[in-house]
Formats: C-alpha cells, sequence, structure tokens
C-alpha cells in the first residue's frame, strides 16, 4: 500500500508541475524554483514532514523534497549552532547529493556526444 500511496503522490505533484507549466507562460527552472521553494516553506511551517510522513518516496523524490531537505538541515543547525546554522545547514544535508550530481553530470558530459 505504501508504493501505491507514494505513486499517487508523487504523480500528482509532478501532475501539478506539469498542468503549471502548460496553462502559464513560466518557463521550467521557474517551475523548479517555486517547488522547491514551496518545499522549504511548507518545511518551515512544520507542514511537509507529515505529509512526508504520509507518502514517503512520493513527497521526498520530487523537487519539493529537495527543498524540505534544504530548509530541515538549516532548522536543525541553527538549533545546534544559532544563527551560523543558517548558512551551513543546507550544505550538511544536501551536500552529498548536489555533489553525487555535479560529479556524474560531469562524468556524463565527458561520455558522451553532443547532438548538432
Amino acid at each position: 500500500m505504501q508504493y501505491l500511496i507514494a505513486f499517487l503522490v508523487g504523480g500528482t505533484i509532478c501532475a501539478l508541475a506539469q498542468l503549471v507549466l502548460d496553462h502559464t507562460k513560466l518557463a521550467p527552472p521557474h517551475v523548479l524554483v517555486g517547488l522547491t521553494v514551496l518545499g522549504a516553506i511548507l518545511s518551515g511551517f512544520g507542514i511537509y514532514e507529515p505529509f512526508v510522513k504520509f507518502a514517503g518516496a512520493g513527497a521526498l523524490i520530487p523537487v519539493c523534497g529537495f527543498g524540505n531537505a534544504i530548509a530541515t538541515g538549516m532548522l536543525q543547525e541553527v538549533k545546534r549552532l544559532g544563527w551560523e546554522g543558517l548558512f551551513t545547514g543546507a550544505f550538511e544535508i544536501t551536500g552529498l547529493g548536489v555533489t553525487a550530481a555535479v560529479v556524474f553530470g560531469s562524468v556524463i558530459a565527458l561520455v558522451s556526444k553532443p547532438k548538432d
């Protein structure tokens, strides 16, 4: 049942993002940034965490889950370090994922042949 819930929630998030793309003049980067910011805001207000407990990967995998990870890391580091945590917390949780994306993206760019 958890797989079905994750599939439905993740699919709904992606379908809503596609509807925004189809019915507005927003570019895909604008929608991605909007979803990331929305995830961070909902996490800051404590709304996203119960949503993650309900939906699991369906709420973590879309890009709004990345905003949640950034905000969660910042909030944890603010509690631990004070205001300095605002600057270090985002990298504490998301650093590995961002590093992997840069490294693997660079490797793929080196070995693939670009289209003309």
